[in-house]
């Protein structure tokens, strides 16, 4: 039984967790299969604790969710967070589009 902590995060929340470097690795990282804390420590050479900090953001941010498989925990990438934003941000490329030769009047 997969578990998140949150269920559809804030954009702003998603995009914050994604700006730090191990944690968009560890995203990337589960885009390709289900990962235990153990794997994540042997493939990014980070500390089991800061791993684990990070994976707590990735879940609160709803990006990530965990499954307990005995002693240990797996977990999997939320496809539909990022699919939510990414339609957030193409909306704002379809309004830059839009807007891009709009220009508003100095006082």
């Amino acid at each position: 039984m997969m578990s998140s902590s949150t269920g559809s995060a804030e954009p702003g929340t998603v995009t914050r967790a994604l700006a730090d470097p191990l944690r968009a690795r560890i995203v990337e990282l589960l885009a390709g299969e289900m990962l235990c804390t153990c794997h994540l420590v042997e493939l990014t050479g980070a500390g089991q604790t800061n791993v684990s900090n990070h994976l707590r953001v990735l879940r609160e941010a709803g990006l990530i969710e965990a499954e307990p498989a005995g002693r240990f925990t797996y977990y999997r990438l939320c496809p539909e967070t990022l699919d939510a934003l990414t339609a957030q941000y193409a909306g704002l490329a379809d309004r830059a589009r839009t807007a891009g030769r709009t220009r508003r009047p100095c006082a």
